[in-house]
């Protein structure tokens, strides 16, 4: 495949959702995304310097290889030094029912945008087992390439989904809904179920008040700061560490 003028700005393009929207692909940059990722997604075009190509050998299609330059990298890429490899990919398409939610733990993310938040909570549900993550339509872009770069290869391993996120919850029925916020009980002296769905909310505001409605459960990071000296809060990446390592411990090996 030849590097045309037509490929090289819709390449560039995807830095946009809505580009990415209508053309239904995304790209991974860089060494490490693209071989964490390559084996897992359709791939439209494996765009490469003549020296990357030399010292990796992918099972891919040639006719998707394509050879280019540093400089048609400048032009491709939306870090500030151009990768040597951009891999684009067909987004897949991925569905989900509320029944696939009523085993083990589900993340649900109300309003999240900033790109490194998502991608750190992407790798912390990798870590931890957590197969779904279900967002409302305002979250950032799972396909937003800083999102795709700062997953670590986990957008491969776990389902992100968008949807109208208070109907959903209110779908599951009795399946138990978790919100994190200041004036809910101790997460440490909470018993916490196997199977349920944890809400981490914006960064500035927190979950939205239709959310907070279809909620039934109030849980809290405690500060041991103590006094109003300390911060003001935790970093919504952060938060979600601590809570589904919680959930986890809980029922991994019981209260101590």
């Amino acid at each position: 495949m030849e590097l045309t003028n037509s490929l090289r700005k819709a390449v560039a393009s995807l830095d946009k959702a809505k580009c990415r929207r209508e053309l239904g692909w995304f790209k991974a940059e860089g060494t490490k995304c693209v071989l964490d990722t390559i084996a897992h997604f359709d791939v439209v075009a494996l765009l490469a310097t003549d020296a990357w190509l030399s010292s990796h050998r992918l099972d891919i299609a040639p006719e998707c290889v394509v050879k280019v330059t540093r400089a048609d990298m400048d032009r491709m890429t939306h870090l500030s030094t151009a990768p040597e490899v951009i891999a684009v990919y067909r987004i897949p398409d991925s569905r989900l029912s509320a029944d696939s939610l009523r085993h083990g733990l589900t993340l649900a993310l109300d309003g999240v945008q900033d790109p490194g938040n998502l991608g750190t909570i992407i790798r912390c549900a990798d870590w931890f087992g957590i197969d779904n993550i279900i967002c409302s339509h305002d979250t950032v872009d799972l396909y937003n390439p800083k999102v795709v770069m700062s997953t670590m290869g986990a957008i491969s391993r776990v389902r992100v989904h968008y949807c109208d996120l208070p109907a959903m919850l209110e779908a599951l029925g009795d399946i138990p809904v978790y919100g994190t916020f200041l004036n809910g009980s101790n997460i440490y002296a909470s018993s916490l179920p196997a199977c349920a769905v944890v809400v981490m909310g914006n960064e500035g505001k927190g979950i939205s008040p239709e959310v907070e409605r279809v909620i039934n459960r109030r849980i809290t990071i405690p500060s041991f700061r103590g006094g109003d000296d300390g911060s003001e809060s935790l970093n919504v990446a952060m938060a979600t560490a601590i809570v589904i390592s919680e959930f986890k411990r809980s029922n991994s090996y019981g209260k101590n």
